[in-house]
C-alpha cells in the first residue's frame, strides 16, 4: 500500500524557494486541516508569511491564519495575526469582525466592541457586502453587551439592525437572521422590564415583533395557550430544516429483558434550575431496569452539580464539539429507546437533533413549560394541573401525567450561615414580600397589582432579584409612578445558590408572576418555609406554581381572580399569623409532601417509560397533531395577547373561533380537534346562508 504524500515536507519546500503560489497555499493549508494537522497548516502559512513580506496578499494570508489559530484555540496567536492583517489593510472588512471575535474570546470584551465600532464607522456605503459586515459587527456588539449586563446599548445595537434589515433598500442580510435580531430585540426589552414589550416603531410594526417572537418570550408575555401551541409549531417549522433520520436499530430486535435505554438530552445539566432539579431523578433510577445516558450540550465549565450528575449517569457523553447530523448518529448507535428533551425552546437547545429522530419515542419534559409542536416530539410529561384533564388541545404531542410534573433535589445545599436581614438591606421589622423571578417575567399587569399591595400594605417592602441597574431605576420609577416610594423596592444581588437559598427566610411572604410564574424558584421557596402566593393562569407556565403549592400541601395559596391574589396579600401583612399557621403547615410536611418526594416521582416517571415503550412495541406510537397550527398562528397574532389573561374561559374560545370563522369565509379551513371542529364549520356555514338569506 503506497504510504500518504508529504504535503507538509514539500509544501515547506516550496515556500523556502518561494515557489509556492498563494492558491497552493491555501489547498495545501486547508488539506492539512481536513487531515487533523491544524499546527502544520499554521506553520506553512507563518512560513510562507516569512518569505513574502512583499507579497500584494500578504493580507488575506494573516487572515487566513487567524482564522485557523482562532479554530484551534489559540486567541492569542490569533489576534496577532488579525491585527497584522488589518494593519496591512485597513479596509478589510471580515478582519475587523474576526479580530473582534478573537479579543471576545480572550475575554477583553472592552477592545472587542471597540473593534467592531472601528467597522461600524467605517461601513458608510451602502451595498450588499458592507451591509451585511455591519450588521455582523452589530450583531456580536449587541452579545457582548448583553454578556456585560449592557442591555440598553445591546438592545441599541439590534434595532439598528431591524433598521437596515427592514429598510425598502436592504438587501438579504446573511447571518443575521430577521427573525434571530428580533427574538433577542424582544428579550432584551422583557429582561429591562421596558413596556409595552412590543413597542413598534416605522421599520417594525407590533403584528412583524409578535410574528416573530420566540416561544419563551411569548410565554412571558401573554397567557395564550392555543397560540403558545401554533408558534411553537412556526418556531420549529422555520428553525428546522428537512433533516433525514439517522438509521437506528429496531426496537423489535431488542431483548425483553434488557433495560431500557434512557437518554437525558440537555445544555442544563450543570448548576441551573434544571440540573440542580434533575440529580436526585437520575440517582434514583432503578439501573437493573434502566440504563441511563445523558448527552451534554451546554457550556464546558464541569461544577459539582454537573459532577454529581455524572457519576450517577451509566454513561455521560459531551456532543458538544459533534454536529446534529453526528450527534444524532451517536445517539442512534448507543441504542436510545427514549430520548428525553430537557431544554425544549431554551437556549443552546439541540432541537435539530430531535430532527433527526435517533430514537424511537421522543419526550417533552421539565426544561420547557409547553408544547413542542413538531412532528417528532410523541409525548409531553405534565400533572393534573399543570394540564388538566380536557385541555389537551392545547398540545402537540400526547399528554401523560406525574402526580406532580416538577422533580426536585432533597440534598439542595443550603449555606450553613444566614445572613441577617440588615446585611441585605431589609428593614428589620417591615413586612418583606419578596419575588425571585427573573425580571423578565414581570409584566405591567404583574407589577401594578404588586404596587396595589404595597399601597394596602403599609410599612411593607418588595425584595426582588436584581436586573441591571438601569433595570432597577425603571422599576423604582414605575413604583414612585403609582404612589409608592422608590426605597421600598430593594433588590437582592445574585448569589451563589446555597447562599441565595440561605437568604429565603428573610421574606414573610413570596409574589408569584403571571403569566409565567415560578418553577423551581418556587420550590426553592417553600424547601426555605417561605409560602407563596399564586394567581392561576389558563397556560402551562402559568399553572405550574399552582402544582408546586398542591404537591406542598398548601393548595389555599392559589387565587383565582387578581382581586384575590391582592386581597390575600394585603391581608397576610396585616394578620401574621394566618402566615404563621401556613408556615407551621409547611415545615411539618416537607419531609413527606408530594412535591420533595422524589423517589415516588422516579416510580412514576419509570411507569410512564414504561407505557410509552408499550405504546412503540404496540404499534400504537402517537403521531402529533399540527393541523391548521399555521392558521391558529395568523389568528392568534391578530389578537390583544397581552389581554388574554384578562378574559373568562367562554371569552377566550370565542374570541379564536370568531377569527377562525372570518378566515374560513375567505379561505375555508378543514375541520381539526382543537377549537375548529366540525360542529364550528356547520355554524359558520349555517351564519353564512343566514346572512345570503
Amino acid at each position: 500500500m503506497n504510504e500518504r504524500p508529504d504535503l507538509f515536507g514539500t509544501s515547506m519546500k516550496l515556500v523556502a524557494k518561494r515557489q509556492l503560489p498563494v492558491v497552493d497555499l491555501v489547498n495545501a493549508a486547508e488539506r492539512l486541516t481536513a487531515q487533523g494537522e491544524p499546527q502544520s497548516a499554521a506553520k506553512l502559512y507563518t512560513a510562507w508569511i516569512a518569505h513574502n513580506a512583499d507579497n500584494g496578499v500578504l493580507y488575506a494570508i494573516h487572515f487566513n491564519l487567524g482564522a485557523l489559530l482562532m479554530a484551534s484555540g489559540d486567541h492569542a496567536g490569533a489576534i496577532d495575526a488579525l491585527r497584522e492583517s488589518v494593519r496591512l489593510k485597513p479596509d478589510f472588512e471580515l478582519a475587523h469582525i474576526n479580530l473582534g471575535r478573537a479579543l471576545k474570546d480572550s475575554g477583553r470584551h472592552g477592545e472587542a466592541v471597540e473593534q467592531w465600532l472601528v467597522l461600524v464607522k467605517m461601513l458608510s456605503a451602502v451595498n450588499v457586502d458592507s451591509v451585511t459586515h455591519k450588521v455582523t459587527a452589530l450583531h456580536e456588539i449587541g452579545r457582548v453587551l448583553e454578556a456585560v449586563s449592557s442591555d440598553a446599548a445591546a438592545e441599541d445595537a439590534l434595532k439598528q439592525i431591524l433598521d437596515i434589515a427592514n429598510a425598502p433598500w436592504a438587501p438579504d442580510i446573511k447571518g443575521a437572521p430577521w427573525a434571530d435580531i428580533v427574538q433577542h430585540w424582544i428579550a432584551l426589552r422583557q429582561k429591562q422590564c421596558k413596556w409595552p414589550v412590543l413597542a413598534g416603531w416605522e421599520r417594525a410594526s407590533r403584528k412583524q415583533l409578535l410574528t416573530n417572537i420566540e416561544p419563551l418570550a411569548l410565554q412571558c408575555l401573554a397567557d395564550d395557550p392555543m397560540l403558545h401551541l401554533a408558534k411553537a409549531y412556526c418556531h420549529a417549522r422555520n428553525l428546522l430544516d428537512m433533516p433525514k433520520a439517522v438509521s437506528r436499530r429496531s426496537g423489535a430486535a431488542r431483548a425483553a429483558t434488557e433495560r431500557l435505554r434512557i437518554g437525558y438530552l440537555s445544555s442544563d445539566l450543570r448548576d441551573h434550575a434544571v440540573g440542580l432539579a434533575m440529580t436526585d431523578v437520575i440517582e434514583l433510577h432503578d439501573r437493573a431496569k434502566f440504563e441511563i445516558f445523558a448527552y451534554y450540550c451546554g457550556v464546558k465549565n464541569p461544577d459539582s452539580t454537573q459532577r454529581r450528575i455524572m457519576t450517577s449517569v451509566d454513561h455521560w457523553v459531551d456532543i458538544n464539539d459533534l454536529d446534529d447530523d453526528r450527534a444524532a448518529a451517536k445517539i442512534a448507535s448507543d441504542g436510545i429507546d427514549i430520548l428525553v428533551d430537557l431544554n425544549g425552546f431554551t437556549r443552546r437547545a439541540r432541537t435539530k437533533v430531535f430532527a433527526r429522530r435517533p430514537a424511537p419515542i421522543a419526550v417533552n419534559w421539565f426544561g420547557f413549560p409547553g408544547t413542542m409542536g413538531t412532528p417528532y416530539h410523541h409525548y409531553l410529561i405534565g400533572d393534573p394541573v399543570v394540564i388538566p384533564e380536557g385541555e389537551e388541545i392545547y398540545y402537540s404531542e400526547k399528554v401523560v401525567r406525574l402526580p406532580c410534573y416538577q422533580p426536585n433535589d432533597r440534598k439542595r445545599l443550603v449555606a450553613e450561615r444566614s445572613p441577617s436581614r440588615a446585611e441585605m438591606g431589609l428593614p428589620e421589622h417591615a413586612f418583606v414580600y419578596c419575588s425571585f423571578n427573573g425580571t423578565q417575567k414581570i409584566t405591567p399587569r404583574v407589577f401594578d397589582r404588586w404596587m396595589k399591595i404595597l399601597g394596602g400594605a403599609p410599612g411593607s417592602v418588595l425584595w426582588l432579584l436584581t436586573g441591571t441597574d438601569d433595570t432597577n431605576a425603571r422599576l423604582r420609577a414605575a413604583a414612585a409612578g403609582q404612589g409608592v416610594a422608590p426605597e421600598r423596592i430593594i433588590f437582592a444581588q445574585r448569589l451563589p445558590n446555597p447562599e441565595h437559598l440561605a437568604r429565603y427566610p428573610l421574606a414573610d411572604l413570596f409574589l408569584d408572576s403571571l403569566p409565567y410564574g415560578a418553577h423551581t424558584t418556587a420550590a426553592d421557596a417553600l424547601w426555605m418555609n417561605v409560602p407563596i402566593l399564586t394567581l392561576r393562569g389558563r397556560s402551562f407556565p402559568a399553572r405550574v406554581c399552582a402544582s408546586v403549592l398542591r404537591s406542598a400541601g398548601v393548595g389555599e395559596l392559589e387565587c383565582a381572580t387578581p382581586e384575590a391574589y391582592v386581597a390575600r396579600a394585603i391581608e397576610f401583612a396585616r394578620n401574621r399569623d394566618q402566615l404563621a399557621a401556613i408556615k407551621a403547615k409547611l415545615a411539618a410536611g416537607r419531609d413527606s409532601c408530594l412535591l420533595f418526594d422524589t423517589p415516588r416521582l422516579v416510580g412514576h416517571l419509570e411507569e410512564l417509560y414504561r407505557q410509552m415503550w408499550g405504546d412503540f412495541k404496540r404499534g400504537e406510537l402517537p403521531a402529533p397533531d399540527l393541523r391548521n397550527l399555521d392558521v391558529y398562528h395568523e389568528v392568534g397574532i391578530e389578537l390583544e395577547v397581552e389581554n388574554a389573561e384578562a378574559l373568562s374561559e367562554d371569552a377566550y374560545i370565542s374570541s379564536y373561533k370568531e377569527k377562525l370563522a372570518a378566515w374560513h369565509s375567505h379561505y375555508p379551513i378543514a375541520p381539526d380537534n382543537r377549537l375548529w371542529r366540525s360542529v364550528d364549520l356547520e355554524i359558520s356555514a349555517c351564519a353564512d346562508r343566514l346572512a345570503v338569506a
